[in-house]
């Protein structure tokens, strides 16, 4: 098995499905050959799709029929046209009736053919493999559920999106397989009436091109962020993002465009640096810049105040800040009522170089930090008498008031490990994650805080990874889920996507996300809550991807 492709959190699921049932149950329980077998076919069917959706994307009539079997019956696909109905104020729902009829290879690629010419464009198409059986014959046959994703412009330049589902059958004869049956179950076509956002980060002047991982100039994988506040006292939003091998400040010029500023403030060339923080820390009214780092944590003080100009001025060996750790990201909060700005930093560790001692409980990242601010532009490194040097290789950090208590709270989410809901006790913290049951042991990647459903309250959404190879892979070991406990549960749980916590307003949270959602976003990152379209209800942003091969088969 090429277990490069294999799915990352899913890659020990095996043996520790295996070790989870009692002695004499494995061996007749699980095979471990057939079940690798299963997913080496299940890989090489996903892959083959690959070659089909960029066949599909690229209107290749003659490369998407090889695809197909000469005595196939399909489903047509149905037209894009009919009534509509509005999903939200920008949105809507095209009305798609499927044909309960088959129709032969020829009517099929025709049905196709009338679907896309009502595309002016397709950007994406993506095909995955949600389960596969599999009957070992001369010529291995397989019958399969596979969703479908397509992103376009429909003739009316509107943004558009099909959502599908179809079952198919497919013969693999001399290492392709041949489709002879294709079902769709379900399509739905969506449209935006209007286009809320539009890419102008190049003539907005804040385009940045990084060379591809693994190559001279990004020989790592670790994540650089950005931040945004008003910088210079103009009365707009500046920003500024962290690069490999240099910072960018973009100062808004008010017309649309902003100017890199970097070299100009002094913060254009530092020590790696990952996560920016603007923060006030000094209360002399003009923003600081910390940036969380891979080495030691770095402070600028800015100098507009007093001294009229925009600079930053590099204070982190004075303010005792350059402190060592694998920061990946740093948020602010005043945690003991001082009425100054204190800091917190969520600590990773050299993942590669170290290894997690634990896929679902790791403990051996490199401690978080707490400062906590002096008042006299110095802080004191506090996170272990705090109680929150959380170790358990931590991705993102929120605070907020989590049991209304008028206290900053901390939440921490955690790649390896369960999460930590530290609830500020005014002196020290203490981890209340478990009592409230918001372990929530998902790769944690990202920590947000809003309220989705407006009743006053803040909500927590905790952005993790989903897999639906994982969720194939489990199921394939687990069917209806009979036998999972424990380390295997944990496993599920681990491909499932993101959660949402309901705040019930008595101090406790319901976690929502199979109701509300759910929250499937991939490989996910950071994200947040955000009133996209201004209909006054808060919506979920997750970005998503990791590094990726050019072919997109190793994702």
């Amino acid at each position: 098995m090429n277990r490069s492709r294999f799915p990352f959190v899913l890659i020990f699921a095996l043996a520790l499905a295996q070790s989870s049932l009692p002695a004499e149950s494995q061996t007749a329980v699980i095979d471990q050959a057939q079940v690798e077998r299963a997913e080496d076919l299940s890989e090489a069917l996903a892959n083959q799709l690959h070659d089909l959706s960029l066949s599909l994307r690229d209107r290749d009539r003659v490369a998407i029929a090889k695809h197909f079997d000469t005595d196939l019956s399909a489903s047509p696909w149905p037209p894009l046209a009919g009534d509509r109905a509005a999903q939200t104020q920008w949105i809507d729902v095209l009305h798609t009736p499927l044909s309960d009829r088959l129709v032969d290879r020829q009517a099929y690629l025709d049905s196709w053919q009338t679907f896309v010419d009502n595309l002016a464009s397709i950007e994406d198409i993506r095909i995955k493999v949600k389960s596969a059986d599999f009957e070992e014959l001369a010529k291995p046959r397989t019958e399969a559920v596979i969703a479908i994703s397509i992103v376009g412009r429909n003739i009316a330049g509107h943004r558009a999106w099909v959502e599908a589902k179809a079952h198919l059958q497919a013969v693999r004869i001399d290492e392709q397989w041949r489709i002879d049956h294709f079902e769709l179950t379900t399509v739905v076509v969506r449209a935006a009436r209007i286009d809320l956002f539009s890419e102008v980060s190049l003539p907005a002047g804040v385009y940045q091109a990084a060379p591809p991982f693994g190559t001279p100039g990004n020989p790592s994988f670790i994540a650089h962020g950005v931040a945004a506040a008003d910088v210079n006292g103009d009365g707009l939003l500046d920003a500024f993002a962290t690069g490999q091998g240099a910072n960018y400040l973009y100062l808004n010029q008010g017309d649309g465009t902003f100017v890199d500023y970097a070299a100009e403030a002094g913060v254009r060339i530092t020590p790696n640096a990952t996560a920016p923080l603007f923060v006030d820390v000094d209360n002399d009214g003009d923003i600081d810049l910390f940036l969380a780092s891979t080495g030691n944590q770095m402070l600028f003080e800015n100098r507009l105040l007093p001294d009229g100009t925009l600079s930053f001025h590099d204070v982190s060996l004075p303010s005792g800040v350059d402190q060592f750790a694998q920061g990946y990201s740093a948020v602010s909060a005043d945690v003991n009522g001082d009425g100054l700005p204190d800091i917190y930093v969520a600590s990773y560790n050299r993942y590669g170089v170290v290894m997690p001692d634990s896929w679902s409980h790791a403990t051996n990242g490199t401690a978080n930090l707490l400062f906590i601010n002096q008042g006299d532009g110095r802080f004191q490194q506090l996170a272990q008498p705090w109680g929150v040097a959380d170790s358990r290789w931590s991705y993102a950090a929120h605070f907020g008031d989590f049991n209304g208590d008028d206290r900053q709270d901390l939440y921490v989410a955690n790649d390896f490990g369960e999460n930590a809901v530290y609830l500020n006790q005014g002196d020290h913290f203490t981890d209340a994650a478990g009592a409230l049951g918001m372990l929530d042991p998902g790769n944690g990647m990202g920590v947000s805080l809003g309220d989705f459903d407006n009743d006053g309250r803040i909500d927590i959404h905790v952005t993790n990874m989903s897999s639906t190879a994982g969720k194939r892979i489990l199921t394939r070991l687990f069917p209806d889920g009979a036998g999972m406990a424990g380390e295997t549960r944990v496993l599920g749980k681990l491909a499932a996507g993101s959660s949402l916590f309901r705040n019930c307003g008595d101090g406790t949270y319901e976690e929502v996300s199979s109701t509300v959602g759910p929250f499937t976003a991939g490989w996910a990152w950071g994200g947040g809550f955000i009133d996209f379209d201004n209909d006054g209800w808060q919506d979920i942003h997750a970005p998503n991807g990791f590094v990726s091969g050019k072919s997109l088969k190793d994702t």
